[in-house]
């Protein structure tokens, strides 16, 4: 699973990826400024944890 957003005005591009590691899952979301080449990324254990950080 595998999504990315893009915010209208701030030129922010947002992912969101399933990883999956024997049975434990985590989520991983990513939100890059390509303009300035920055980039920040936060793991989650929990999919509703990574959705509420995606939506923000």
């Amino acid at each position: 699973m595998e999504e990315i957003k893009s915010h209208p005005t701030k030129k922010w591009e947002i992912s969101l990826i399933k990883l999956e590691e024997g049975t434990e899952v985590h989520y991983k979301v990513t939100r890059r400024l390509p303009v300035m080449a920055v980039a920040e990324t936060k793991m989650f254990s929990t999919l509703e944890a990574a959705k509420e950080q995606f939506e923000e």
